[in-house]
């Protein structure tokens, strides 16, 4: 953590966004992470840095021949801003059933619209409410999105003490959801769910011209990659039936307003449906984008015939001389031989030759679903402006010295579900959490704390070993040196995005800072109206875009 002031962005128009703040994510290890290098896990399930976020080059290759390297050449991994068990890991520890996993980061929470969350009903003596989430909000905290959620706007913005969600809604989908506020009341509403007596009602606008007959799909639907939400029709997938209706087409957008009711719930089931039948929900970015799914954009299915092809990740076309003249910040290992071995015999992250791909996959994933997945990230990338590929700033000569300690945690016994993890500092807890009560806001230093171990930032890394006396202390880059660095980076042209990043960076992590979406690209044609129940049936408005007529801007 520098001295610089910290960065507060300002939204563009229609957007809404949070001040960055440090967060200590807790986890205990997951069954596909057992037995398996730390480096691996982090570098291939955490893809929002640079594989030398983690660990240097240098330092990955010294570990690999088990050796040790002084305290100034060491980065993220070895900093702890990742830890197992409350102690700073090496990049290949091996995770045990057990452990627990704490990886402290400045939480950059991507903006959402600044349309605000309407609750529709509240009824007290039954206790739940009824709300209208806009698009772009996700319901739970999941990767870099927590204040920014459903739960957290109802708790600490609008003041509900406590709320149970019992359904999710996709975070690029509005509309209605039944929030009980009380246990006893959400075990009710669990139970309807579970045994499918809710019924549910969605519109969409979707492309081309809808049959006037009704449609039902009952194609079986699949998870392949867990970080993009990747679902496609696969005979190995869980059963999934959607009855579709057409409400109008519209023929100067030549798109269908269709009525679409989903009898089972599975995972972006009425948009990989839609997309199936060849009709895809006219402005998903996933599911009906020409640059991943070609011409065809998935009608029918995919190709599910198992293949091995995979290829390393490339650097975009603007950014290839830069990374030709410093070297990839996504390849540790330099010098790749045909056996698929690095410098001094070195062995290949699956990250590093694009073998991640499919890592999380339940079934072995065809050539055209790999090349799907790959456009995704790239997709991904291209729109944070290739933030990973600039990522080079650890290349840093020295190191900081945050005070990021953490208070210990309570025995596993004793922790309770869904809290986190605080930081000895109250202004960090306050940062991270507005709601938290003011205890103390005095730093306490690492030294007099009893956590198991003080957090640096990610880059040069400062650790508890003691430096070698008469050795001066190494020089950290200054903002100067920083800017001349990213200068040499050049921001995509014709983005989608409505601000450039400007090749800036956050002063406080050295994060290449993402530019500002488009509000319209935030949220997708595709809303719950209508919930049927125990308790009664709801709806909302029909969204504005089902409107006959409506047009909207799709460059």
């Amino acid at each position: 953590m520098t001295d610089a002031a910290p960065y507060n962005p300002q939204p563009a128009p229609g957007l809404k966004k949070v001040p960055p703040y440090w967060y200590p994510y807790t986890t205990m290890a997951k069954e596909r992470w057992l037995g398996r290098e730390l480096l691996e896990v982090v570098s291939t399930e955490f893809r929002d840095r640079s594989m030398e976020y983690y660990v240097r080059h240098d330092v990955f290759i010294e570990h690999q021949r088990k050796t040790d390297l002084p305290s100034t050449q060491r980065y993220a991994l070895e900093s702890g801003v990742t830890t197992i068990n409350g102690h700073i890991a090496r990049p290949d520890t091996i995770i045990m059933n057990g452990d627990c996993i704490q990886n402290v980061v400045h939480r950059h929470e991507p903006p959402v619209t600044s349309t605000p969350v309407k609750v529709v009903l509240h009824d007290v003596e039954r206790e739940f409410i009824v709300v209208d989430k806009p698009g772009s909000i996700p319901v739970h905290a999941s990767g870099r999105y927590f204040r920014n959620t459903l739960v957290e706007i109802l708790e600490k913005e609008i003041g509900y003490k406590k709320v149970y969600t019992v359904n999710r809604l996709d975070r690029l989908t509005s509309g209605l959801m039944i929030i009980p506020l009380t246990a006893e009341r959400a075990r009710q509403l669990t139970s309807e769910f579970m045994a499918s007596t809710i019924r549910k009602e969605y519109v969409a606008r979707c492309k081309g011209e809808f049959p006037t007959e009704e449609v039902v799909c009952e194609e079986p639907l699949l998870t392949v990659d867990r970080q993009m939400g990747l679902n496609i029709v696969h005979p190995e997938g869980k059963p999934a039936k959607t009855v579709f209706n057409r409400i109008r087409y519209d023929p100067n957008t030549d798109t269908s307003v269709v009525r679409c009711e989903p009898l089972t719930g599975r995972s972006h089931q009425i948009r990989v449906h839609l997309q199936f039948l060849g009709y895809p929900i006219a402005n998903d970015p996933v599911y009906s984008e020409t640059k991943i799914w070609g011409p065809n954009l998935g009608k029918g299915g995919i190709d599910i015939v198992p293949s091995d092809e995979r290829s390393a990740p490339a650097p975009p076309p603007h950014l290839q001389s830069h990374t030709e003249a410093v070297g990839s910040p996504e390849l540790l290992t330099k010098g790749v031989s045909e056996q698929g071995q690095g410098e001094s015999g070195t062995k290949l992250l699956p990250r590093e030759t694009g073998q991640d791909i499919g890592m999380g996959s339940p079934v072995p994933l065809s050539s055209e679903a790999v090349g799907v997945i790959t456009r995704l990230r790239n997709m991904k990338d291209e729109d944070e402006d290739w933030s990973r590929w600039r990522d080079v700033v650890f290349r840093a000569k020295g190191k900081l010295t945050p005070n990021l300690a953490l208070k210990p945690q309570p025995p596993s016994n004793q922790r309770k579900r869904g809290n986190h993890a605080r930081f000895v500092d109250e202004k960090l807890n306050r940062a991270m959490d507005p709601s938290i009560p003011i205890e103390d806001t005095t730093p306490v230093s690492a030294s007099s704390s009893t956590a198991p171990s003080t957090v640096a930032t990610p880059s040069d890394v400062s650790t508890s070993e003691p430096e070698i006396p008469g050795t001066p202390p190494p020089v950290q880059l200054s903002e100067n040196e920083v800017l001349q660095k990213v200068a040499t980076m050049e921001p995509q042209v014709e983005s989608t995005a409505v601000v450039q990043s400007d090749n800036l960076y956050c002063p406080e992590c050295y994060l290449p800072l993402h530019p500002d979406p488009k509000p319209e690209r935030l949220y997708i044609f595709l809303h719950a109206r209508r919930y049927t129940t125990s308790l009664g049936s709801f709806e909302t408005d029909m969204p504005e875009w089902a409107a006959e007529g409506w047009t909207w801007d799709r460059s």
